[in-house]
Parts: structure tokens; C-alpha cells; sequence
């Protein structure tokens, strides 16, 4: 952790303005923009000081969106997914507008329903570089391309693999009518996929005052 200033005071939380909800260190926060048409920066608090004038500052790791990564946002990107960067910045503590939750990805998967302050990360970013850890992921489908929790997959029962139904040539009304399914590889005919009631829907997951965020 960062050693505090001369003059300057370890705080346990902050209250956003106009609110009543609680920051800590460790929580995950929205911070206003610096463009007013783009969505809030995601961050991590990781200390809350204030100095001799009571001015609340927060240390913050940034969350990046995919699309402010340098590869851009791929495909298989959720919506709601973000990545840990190693990039650290102090803010004003004024301008944070709420809390979220980021989620592991596995945790994620597991959620019943998605709020609008729920995200998720399954890569950390190196903003310097570029890179990512880790530099690698299952692959699933004839696509060959990472699980995207907000796609509909279906699993075949012979090889287990998982398949975007618009891959195997069904729609997603048809995919979900499923109760049995089997690839193309894993079926001996076309028939073998038995249109019943449910089935596998996804992979398990085992495996300012501004702020501005500096460019390094």
C-alpha cells in the first residue's frame, strides 16, 4: 500500500455525495467521465485519504472496457466485461457516482440475474503493452472462439463440446427447444437432435474534478 503524505490522514470510508452509500477500500466504484456521452469509468479503491482541508482523494486501479484496450473489443466480449489493468491513479473522491460489483468470471456465470451495477473480469491488462493475462482461454464451437456469457450455447451430448446454435444452423428459438443434441460430427443422422423441453444452456466455468486517466 502507499504510504500517506505529510498532512495527509487514512480514511476507513467516504460517502458519495448526495447518497448514502458507503465507499471502502476494496470496493469497486463508477467514476464520472471525462466526456459526458461516454459511459462511467470502472475502478477499484485501494486507499481513501483526505487532507489538512479535508479534501478526499481516492488511489484508484482502473477497470478497462474492452474497446479502450488496444486490441478493441473481440466477439467474445460481454457486455459487462471489463479487465483489471495495472494502471493506478489518484482522484478526487468527488467524483465518484456509485459503487458496482465486479465479479469473477465464474462468479458471473453463476449469477441468476444480471443488475445493471453487476460486471465482470476474466483477464488483467497491462495498459503499457497491451498484453493480457492470460494470454490465453478455452475455446468452444466450430468457431473456435472464448465462451461470450451473453450467447446462448448448447452442449453436445457425444463429444460435450459447446456450440453457438447459429453455427450449427439453428436459430436460437430452435436451440432452445432442444432437450437432446448432438454435432455434426457426434450424429449418425439428422434426426438425433430431439425437440423436447430443456437442456445445458452455457459452459461451466472451472477452468474528475474529471478524472482523467493517464496515457503511459
Amino acid at each position: 500500500m502507499a504510504k500517506t503524505k505529510p498532512g495527509r490522514k487514512d480514511l476507513d470510508s467516504y460517502t458519495i455525495r448526495g447518497t448514502n452509500k458507503v465507499v471502502r477500500p476494496g470496493d469497486c466504484v463508477l467514476m464520472r467521465p471525462s466526456e459526458s456521452d461516454k459511459p462511467p469509468y470502472v475502478a477499484r479503491v485501494e486507499k481513501i485519504e483526505a487532507d489538512h482541508r479535508n479534501n478526499v482523494k481516492v488511489r484508484v486501479r482502473w477497470y478497462y472496457r474492452p474497446e479502450e484496450s488496444a486490441g478493441g473489443r473481440r466477439q467474445f466480449h460481454g457486455a459487462k466485461e471489463l479487465f483489471l489493468s495495472d494502471h493506478y491513479d489518484v482522484q478526487s473522491a468527488h467524483t465518484i457516482e456509485g459503487k458496482c460489483v465486479v465479479h469473477t468470471f465464474k462468479n458471473y456465470t453463476k449469477l441468476e440475474n444480471v443488475g445493471a451495477e453487476d460486471y465482470f473480469y476474466r483477464f488483467e491488462y497491462k495498459a503499457a503493452t497491451g498484453g493480457f493475462t492470460p494470454d490465453g482461454v478455452a475455446v468452444y464451437c466450430k468457431c473456435e472462439m472464448p465462451y461470450n456469457p451473453d450467447d446462448l450455447m448448447v452442449q453436445c451430448e457425444g463429444c460435450k463440446d459447446w456450440f453457438h446454435p447459429s453455427c450449427m444452423g439453428m436459430t436460437i428459438e430452435d436451440a432452445k427447444k432442444l432437450d437432446r443434441f448432438l454435432c455434426s460430427d457426434c450424429s449418425p443422422n439428422e434426426h438425433a437432435n430431439r425437440s423436447l423441453n430443456h437442456f445445458p444452456v452455457s459452459p461451466s466455468i472451472e477452468t474528475k474534478v474529471e478524472p482523467k486517466r493517464r496515457k503511459r
